[in-house]
C-alpha cells in the first residue's frame, strides 16, 4: 500500500449531542455528549485507518483541548505527528434536534497561528515527504495563515514526487490549484464559489470540471453533490454516480468519509472507478452514524455493491 500523510492545520474536538427541541433563552438539557477527533485531514485519516490502511496525520495542538485531541487521535489507533502552538485547539459543536431531525452545527474559527507556528507544519511535512506517496490536505485554514499556505505545502510535496490531494474552499483552493494538483474534492457550493458560475445542471458541472482538468490545474475532480450523488472527471473519463437511498441519522462527515475511502482505495492499488465506488459507499455509510462518528467499515462494504456508476 502507498504511504499516506494527512495535513490538518485547523483540527478540532468535535462534540455532538441531541435534544428534543432547540429553543432560545431556556437552558437546554442535552443527551450525553460524544467527542471525536476532528478537522478534515484527521477525519480522512480515521476512515483510511478503519478500512485497514496505514496513514500518518500531521496537526497542531494547543492547550488543554490540544492534549485531549491528541489522546482522542491516539485512541483511534492513528499515527500522529504533532507540533505545539500557543492558542487553544478549537471545539466544534453539533446538536441534533430529535423532534424535527434538523442538525445545528456550531463551528469555531480556531486559534490564530503565528508565522513561526504554521511554519512548523511545513517543516514537519518536509521531513516526512521522502517517505510519502500521497498527501491529503483537508479542512479550513485557521486565522493567521496566508491563503496560499496549502499551495506552499503542495510545492514542498510535489518537489518530492508526492501526489497531492486538496479538500478546502475559497482562496485557499484557488491558490492550491495554481500548483497543479492530483485531485480536488469540492462540493457544489464550493465549486460555485471557485468559478463564480451558477452551475445549475449536470452539463455545466461536467463542463467546469473538465475545464479544470484540461487547463492542467488538477488531474481529477471529485464533485460531491449531496442527495444528487457525485461526479468524477479526469482526462480520460467522466463518471456519474447517483446517491444511494439512505435514511440519514446525520449528514456530518459524509464528505470526509467519501475522501477517506477514495484515498484508501487508490493507495491500495485500485483504479479511479473503483476508488469512486468506495467513496460513494463511504459517504453514504457516514449518513447512518450519529454525530461525527464517520462511516463504519461494515457499512461501507455492505453499500459498496449497491453503488451504480455510469460513464458519461
Amino acid at each position: 500500500m502507498d504511504s499516506v500523510v494527512t495535513l490538518t492545520m485547523n483540527p478540532a474536538i468535535d462534540v455532538s449531542t441531541s435534544i428534543a427541541r432547540v429553543v432560545p433563552i431556556h437552558k437546554l438539557r442535552c443527551a450525553d455528549a460524544l467527542r471525536d477527533p476532528g478537522g478534515g485531514g484527521i477525519n480522512v485519516a480515521r476512515v483510511i485507518s478503519r478500512l485497514g490502511g496505514s496513514v500518518t496525520s500531521i496537526y497542531p495542538i494547543g492547550g488543554i483541548s490540544g492534549r485531549l485531541l491528541q489522546r482522542l487521535v491516539e485512541d483511534e489507533g492513528l499515527a500522529g505527528v504533532t507540533f505545539q502552538v500557543v492558542g487553544e485547539t478549537r471545539e466544534s459543536f453539533t446538536v441534533l434536534e430529535t423532534e424535527s431531525g434538523a442538525e445545528y452545527r456550531f463551528v469555531l474559527p480556531g486559534p490564530s497561528l503565528a508565522q513561526s507556528e504554521w511554519r512548523q507544519g511545513l517543516d514537519t511535512l518536509e521531513s516526512l515527504s521522502n517517505q510519502t506517496d500521497i498527501l491529503v490536505m483537508s479542512g479550513s485554514l485557521p486565522p493567521g495563515l496566508p491563503h496560499d499556505f496549502y499551495a506552499c505545502a503542495a510545492r514542498v510535496a510535489k518537489g518530492r514526487g508526492v501526489k497531492v490531494i486538496l479538500d478546502t474552499s475559497g482562496p485557499a483552493l484557488a491558490a492550491g490549484l495554481e500548483t497543479g494538483l492530483f485531485l480536488i474534492k469540492p462540493n457544489l457550493r464550493e465549486l460555485r464559489e471557485l468559478t463564480g458560475e451558477a452551475l445549475e445542471d449536470e452539463t455545466s458541472w461536467v463542463a467546469v470540471c473538465s475545464r479544470l482538468v484540461t487547463s492542467g490545474q488538477v488531474e481529477v475532480v471529485a464533485l460531491t453533490l449531496g442527495d444528487k450523488g457525485a461526479l468524477l472527471v479526469s482526462r480520460n473519463s467522466t463518471l456519474r454516480a447517483p446517491a444511494l437511498a439512505i435514511n440519514a441519522a446525520s449528514t456530518v462527515g459524509a464528505g470526509d468519509s467519501f475522501l477517506g475511502a477514495f484515498v484508501w482505495a487508490l493507495a491500495s492499488g485500485r483504479d479511479l472507478k473503483e476508488a469512486f465506488r468506495y467513496g460513494i459507499a463511504a459517504g453514504s455509510a457516514a449518513l447512518l452514524a450519529l454525530g461525527t462518528q464517520l462511516c463504519r467499515h461494515h457499512d461501507v462494504e455492505r453499500l459498496y455493491s449497491q453503488v451504480i456508476i455510469d460513464a458519461l
